[in-house]
């Protein structure tokens, strides 16, 4: 399947996480920020962070980066998109964080760190292979020797895909429906998301906003040759935050990288 990103490859971070994303992204207390999501987080992040200094990659509007710096971390964040800032600056906590307008792949910050992570697939927003390892180079050169980079990321699955599907389902809920649109030749997907009002009834219910998100997807093991890339060797890798065996049936994984 041809996949046309040509659009959405033009578009800036503003543009893909404006302001209505910004607003509407948070949602306490609820899915990626329900307690028994968020709370293994944070605690295994804290324990990582070793009582160092922790940077997080694409900080957003501080979901993880807020608790964590109430836990006694301190947390500097980079966000390339200014509507996330505003947010962050917007929320009850962030004044224990500090933030930094610029690029995940990129932008240096002051400081040496003992912890540098990046949650929730956001490195798969870099959409070519060069920019992820340029990530993994800039997430070194914050690092104090034997520091460690964190990456929360889904496993790809392909065995739902057709050569002749144009998308593949990979979630249906209550006034949500995602499908991925995607290249195995560039390993680049176009996520679809299209959020409806599940109770409404008559031609409103043919209503319906939708966003899109590019991605290019990673496997582990070239995730860890980006790793070695870098300087990297792989301590760890769980299934989840609370240590769950990893399996090729994981959904995602949670990988620990240290420098020696």
């Amino acid at each position: 399947m041809s996949l046309d990103l040509t659009r959405l490859d033009s578009l800036s971070q503003d543009e893909l996480w404006d302001e209505t994303a910004a607003t509407t992204y948070d949602s306490p207390g609820e899915g990626m920020f329900a307690d028994d999501v968020l709370g293994p987080t944070v605690d295994r992040l804290a324990d990582l962070a070793g009582g160092g200094a922790a940077l997080e990659l694409a900080i957003g509007t501080g979901r993880v980066a807020i608790p964590l710096a109430r836990r006694g971390v301190r947390v500097t964040g980079i966000e390339l998109s200014r509507p996330m800032l505003d947010q962050l600056g917007r929320t009850e906590g962030a004044d224990g964080v500090t933030a930094v307008h610029g690029d995940m792949a990129t932008t240096r910050v002051d400081g040496t760190f003992s912890l540098v992570y990046l949650v929730f697939n956001t490195i798969a927003n870099l959409l070519t292979q060069d920019a992820q390892v340029e990530c993994f180079r800039n997430a070194a050169a914050h690092l104090s020797p034997g520091g460690r980079f964190v990456i929360e990321l889904w496993v790809p699955d392909l065995r739902g895909v057709s050569r002749t599907a144009p998308a593949q389902v990979f979630s249906v809920e209550d006034g949500y429906l995602g499908l991925d649109a995607i290249d195995t030749t560039t390993q680049r997907l176009l996520s679809h998301h299209v959020r409806f009002d599940p109770d409404a009834r008559g031609p409103e219910r043919r209503e319906a906003r939708i966003a899109f998100t590019p991605h290019r997807y990673i496997w582990p093991s070239e995730l860890d040759l980006m790793g070695r890339l870098a300087g990297f060797e792989l301590e760890s890798r769980h299934a989840d935050w609370s240590g769950t065996p990893f399996t090729s049936e994981s959904p995602s994984h949670v990988s620990v990288y240290r420098l020696p």
